[in-house]
């Protein structure tokens, strides 16, 4: 593995701050896609990275931006569709007058729409009909918005389609679907039960006040958008087991539910478009060009120094710390493809670790993740400051990294 270059580490070290600095702006005055493309190109011409390399690792990604669209178009088209609103409302209907089961009834909705339709739905569609909700009925938004914001990172170990960081890391495990799946339910039930524990204790004040009565009837089940995403979940796990790859159930039931509603005039191909988030693919495509430049030139060599061998429980937890401080340095997504050179040589263990600590960790600062910018978009002025978001993330971090990693090692020993 090469050494650490000073001056090429520097120059491609600047080009990736210069681009995680346009993501996380609100209103960046050049769009962080734009950036993200000039910074590759100015470290090709400069020779830091070699055309055949970025070539190489664009390809690399490529499939996995391919299913991150149709999935963010499934969700919007399952969205459209009211299966978001209609879980919602059964979900306060059940919770009764009791601010704490909303809050639970609440973090199990958010858990399972991270993992089956990943982080990017939860935050972007399910967290404005969360503070909806909560506002009918008649307590704080507050602790349902961080619990749901949180489990967006945190909820989405489960598969390896809940998150971009484990569809990147999922072929490096050589796991099934389902195996990989196996293996990530016991940290995910536990990262849940703490998330929720730690900020039900934390927002105790808030949780005081009973709530009113759910108002009006529950929507009608839309029972397309509910049959077509769980058809197109048991997809995921049977193009596993025949080595189809999943952006083929995603884009089935994509255009399942594009047909409907294109066919009765209710949604437009401009509206598929918006939803497909494409400029966020093309940061993404630069951003991977930029993190292999940072790579080759030290960074890769630093952290291979840094990560120890074994699948014992401290290694473990080694991983996924690292990971998580690399995270909020970085930012989770060159965490992720600065680590899997790294990890991959260790075997699936060190993999699924590193993936805990991506996930989990950018619960400690607005920076940790492209999501957690998203959900302090969507929030507005009713996010919380930087500073009191990283002292929830205190709270919850230490403790939710520790206890996931231990039943992913629980795991790895049944």
């Amino acid at each position: 593995m090469p050494g650490v270059d000073p001056i090429a580490l520097a120059v491609s070290g600047a080009v990736l701050a210069a681009t995680l600095a346009a993501a996380v702006t609100p209103r960046p005055p050049v769009p962080a896609a734009v950036v993200a493309g000039a910074g590759a190109a100015l470290l090709l011409v400069t020779g830091l990275v070699g055309a055949a390399d970025a070539g190489d690792a664009v390809r690399d990604v490529a499939p996995t931006l391919g299913f991150l669209v149709l999935v963010l178009v499934l969700a919007a088209l399952a969205d459209a569709e009211g299966l978001f609103t209609w879980a919602a409302a059964a979900t306060a209907a059940r919770a009764g007058r009791s601010s704490p089961a909303l809050l639970g009834r609440i973090g199990l909705l958010a858990a399972v729409v991270t993992a089956v339709l990943s982080l990017d739905a939860t935050v972007v569609l399910l967290v404005p009909v969360v503070i909806g909700t909560a506002a009918r009925m008649g307590v704080p938004g507050r602790p349902h918005a961080v619990l749901t914001g949180h489990l967006a990172n945190s909820a989405s170990l489960l598969l390896p389609v809940s998150n971009l960081t484990n569809l990147l890391a999922f072929a490096a495990t050589g796991l099934t679907f389902l195996h990989f799946a196996g293996l990530m339910l016991g940290p995910w039930l536990v990262a849940g039960a703490v998330e929720y524990l730690v900020l039900r204790w934390l927002f105790r004040a808030d949780l005081s006040r009973p709530a009113r009565a759910a108002q009006g009837a529950v929507p009608p089940v839309p029972r397309l958008a509910v049959v077509v995403v769980a058809l197109t979940v048991a997809g995921f796990g049977a193009a596993s087991l025949t080595g189809v790859p999943p952006a083929w159930p995603a884009a089935l039931g994509a255009a399942a539910l594009a047909a409907r509603r294109l066919g009765a005039g209710t949604s437009s191909p401009a509206d598929l478009l918006r939803a497909a988030d494409l400029p966020f693919a093309a940061f993404v495509t630069g951003l991977t060009v930029v993190v292999l430049a940072v790579r080759r030139s030290g960074l890769e060599a630093v952290v291979a120094r840094m990560v120890p061998d074994g699948d014992h429980l401290p290694a473990l937890l080694a991983v996924a710390a690292i990971a998580a401080l690399l995270a909020n340095v970085l930012n989770n997504l060159p965490a992720t493809l600065a680590l899997l050179p790294v990890v991959a040589a260790s075997g699936p263990p060190a993999v699924l670790a590193a993936l805990i600590g991506v996930n989990i960790g950018p619960n400690l600062t607005y920076a940790g993740s492209l999501a957690n910018l998203l959900w302090r978009r969507v929030l507005g002025a009713g996010a919380p400051a930087a500073g009191r978001f990283t002292l929830i993330g205190l709270a919850t971090v230490p403790l939710t990294l520790a206890a996931a990693t231990a039943a992913l090692w629980l795991a790895l020993r049944l």
